[in-house]
């Protein structure tokens, strides 16, 4: 890559790392603080179905956007809302202010990660594009794993501090924005019609699109990994006794396991494997991790098949970004709004679907997850089989 695409890319990360790692400082002070104003699980819960939602509703409308009124805005935009959601949920203790918080986050959210990967898609090669998508994702998950030991830290000077430092850092980024990131969208994509179409009508578009398998991919993706999320600590508690200080290493060493791979291994994966290879490698390695944890017997050996899952979705996540935006063609915004939006989808029914299982046989949300993981390693293999070899592109894409 040019001096110039890494600064770019630089400038990308940094906007990715800020807003996921200023959500996360709020983490782990989150149940506390709920039992402070009053409210218990049922809130909990539900501050990530209306945030998940508000995200799943606004995404189609989010990548028009993007596609019509440039990166640079939709980035800048989205931060806002964040921003707005995490001084709401700092000035406000009323529970409804706190769920409305949600929905402007759900937005800022929608607005902003098609955004930036569109954006990837603007300044990189097709050879270069699973390496910059690596490196987003790469921020995510260093922003997950920094963001709750910070928030962590901070309540030792007060339970709304984290909430206030997360919106200030928030707020940084919105300024570092307006003042670095210049528009990569040199002109508006011809023969694209910006209609009016409702979200309803938008999914039964991609239906059609060449890269349906890679969003259904992406849906169950983030099904499986947000239920196996919501009930980890619950499982290793009552099956192997794990104490908080356990459960927390684990959630760490995931994050840390995740960071590494998608800066330095998926981007060699891909150039000498392929989109189509490694999805249907780690596809297989994610199910086979489903499986094994149904038979786990002790927290060490659940610790280490929880690893394997979660590297094989953090080499998976940025190449399904890869495919769908080499298939996407000129209308990135929107196949980057309707690849959040399918992310939206299992980010809310994994975790209810989970939590439902949960009550009536605890290893019953990871079975669920088996047999969807399956269908899909099945489907995308006849889907690769019969889809035409995308062709090696080496012309230079506008910088």
């Amino acid at each position: 890559m040019s001096a110039e695409q890494r600064k770019k890319l630089i400038v990308l990360m940094i906007n990715m790392f800020i807003a996921i790692g200023s959500f996360g400082i709020i983490i782990p002070i989150l149940p506390a603080y709920l039992q402070s104003i009053g409210q218990g699980g049922t809130a909990a819960g539900l501050m990530i179905a209306i945030f998940a939602g508000a995200q799943l509703i606004f995404s189609p409308i989010a990548g028009k956007w993007t596609d019509q009124y440039g990166r640079r805005k939709m980035i800048i935009y989205g931060l806002v809302g964040l921003t707005a959601s995490m001084f709401i949920f700092y000035a406000v203790d009323t529970i409804w202010w706190l769920y409305f918080s949600r929905v402007i986050g759900g937005i800022g959210a929608a607005l902003l990660v098609p955004a930036i990967f569109a954006y990837v898609a603007d300044i990189t090669t097709m050879e270069q594009r699973a390496k910059g998508n690596s490196l987003i994702s790469a921020a995510m998950s260093l922003g997950i794993v920094i963001g709750p030991g910070i928030g962590g830290f901070l309540t030792e000077y007060g339970l709304k501090v984290p909430f206030l430092i997360s919106a200030i850092v928030s707020l940084v980024a919105v300024i570092f924005s307006i003042i670095v990131l210049k528009e990569s969208q040199q002109e508006q994509a011809e023969g694209i019609h910006y209609d009016d179409e409702s979200m309803v009508k938008k999914l039964g578009r991609s239906v059609k699109m060449p890269y349906f398998i890679p969003l259904v991919i992406t849906l169950v993706m983030s099904f499986g990994l947000m239920s196996y999320e919501s009930v980890l600590g619950l499982f290793v508690d009552n099956e192997f006794g794990a104490t908080p200080q356990e459960i927390a290493l684990m959630i760490t060493a995931t994050g840390i396991i995740s960071t590494i791979v998608q800066l330095f291994v998926v981007d060699r994966l891909v150039v000498n494997l392929g989109e189509e290879k490694v999805l249907n490698i780690f596809l297989g390695v994610a199910t086979v991790g489903f499986l094994l944890s149904i038979f786990a017997s002790s927290y060490v050996l659940f610790f280490g098949i929880t690893l394997i899952i979660f590297l094989a979705t953090s080499i998976l996540r940025p190449v399904l970004n890869t495919l769908i935006s080499k298939l996407a063609g000129r209308e990135q915004g929107f196949a980057m709004g309707m690849n959040n939006a399918y992310m939206s989808i299992g980010n809310i029914l994994g975790p209810t679907l989970a939590g439902l299982l949960y009550d009536v046989n605890i290893i019953y949300p990871f079975v669920l997850g088996l047999i969807l993981l399956l269908f899909t390693l099945m489907t995308t293999m006849i889907w690769v089989k019969r889809s035409p070899k995308q062709p090696k592109l080496g012309t230079p894409e506008k910088v």
